[in-house]
């Protein structure tokens, strides 16, 4: 898969909720549940969505909080498999 170039990163988390950030080439974003029931069961979700891409994010969760970095590491950067991931996890979080 082909990185994005910063350009493209720039105009691709654009089209993502506002809480997503480039940091250390990782694209990221930290979340926050009313409790760890609710934010694993959106890890769950989020789960059963990456499997089905063979896309895995980084993530890791202390109670009520989950952070997401995401990044192609075939690729070693940043490709549209994220960004797709990105806006799978925008929908999860907004349903839940």
């Amino acid at each position: 898969m082909e990185l994005l170039t910063q350009n493209q990163l720039d105009i691709q988390i654009l089209t993502l909720d506002e809480s997503w950030h480039y940091d250390s080439g990782f694209l990221c974003r930290n979340l926050q549940f009313k409790d760890f029931v609710i934010a694993f069961e959106f890890m769950k979700a989020v789960a059963i969505v990456a499997e089905e891409q063979n896309h895995h994010p980084n993530w890791g969760n202390v109670y009520n909080r989950v952070d997401i970095r995401l990044i192609t590491h075939d690729s070693g950067g940043i490709t549209m498999k994220d960004i797709e991931l990105a806006r799978e996890i925008d929908r999860i979080f907004e349903e839940l």
